[in-house]
């Protein structure tokens, strides 16, 4: 069963987040409403994908400075703007800063929804992303110290004669030790072990 994608409403006028919250559920979101940023971050984090739908002016911490907060998180959840109060240079710092959109009030249902759906999308792909890095991450963790400076080198192009005498060790050795991160990687080509390393910035010191 597919479960419904989690959209966080969040703007200090009760009225504005009843209105927005009926409006989203129509459209099939799961729909969490806050009256400030500070109730937000209370909460627990959705654990599939989601999005913001944000007011830029609110008392106490404002929209843009809950994106900045935001933006230092493990994940970074995707920011709709919405406000009745911008300008062009508060729309183009809080698009520079990432956010997806920023609606002025009053604006249409549907490019609000619309900008709903790109959000979701976009974090849907992070997660992907994200969960990628992860896995990739643990296998990196399996490898042995020796195993991780033959990883970093072989990433390098350089052939295991090379890989020997750089770490004063005999080209058998080598091939032993990249065999075996070959395996605890599961890259079945060298352009596959390339990848991976670039995903998740393989540097290993080789001293």
């Amino acid at each position: 069963m597919t479960v419904a994608a989690s959209v966080f409403v969040i703007d200090d006028d009760l009225s504005v987040r009843k209105s927005l919250t009926r409006l989203i559920e129509a459209a099939g979101y799961t729909v969490t409403a806050f009256a400030s940023a500070r109730e937000f971050l209370r909460a627990q984090p959705a654990p599939g994908p989601c999005c913001l739908v944000l007011d830029v002016r609110m008392p106490g911490i404002t929209g843009l400075d809950l994106q900045r907060t935001l933006a230092h998180a493990v994940h970074r959840i995707p920011v709709v703007f919405v406000t009745g109060h911008g300008d062009i240079a508060m729309s183009v710092r809080a698009m520079k800063a990432g956010a997806v959109d920023f609606l002025t009030k009053p604006f249409a249902a549907k490019d609000l929804l619309g900008a709903i759906q790109r959000a979701v999308e976009r974090d849907t792909r992070d997660r992907g992303t994200e969960a990628r890095a992860r896995s990739i991450h643990a296998r990196v963790e399996t490898l042995t110290a020796r195993e991780r400076q033959v990883f970093a080198l072989v990433v390098t192009g350089m052939l295991n004669k090379q890989i020997a005498a750089q770490l004063g060790v005999v080209e058998k050795t080598v091939k032993v030790h990249r065999a075996r991160v070959m395996d605890k990687m599961r890259a079945g080509s060298l352009a596959e072990l390339v990848r991976l390393a670039d995903t998740v910035g393989v540097i290993v010191t080789t001293t």
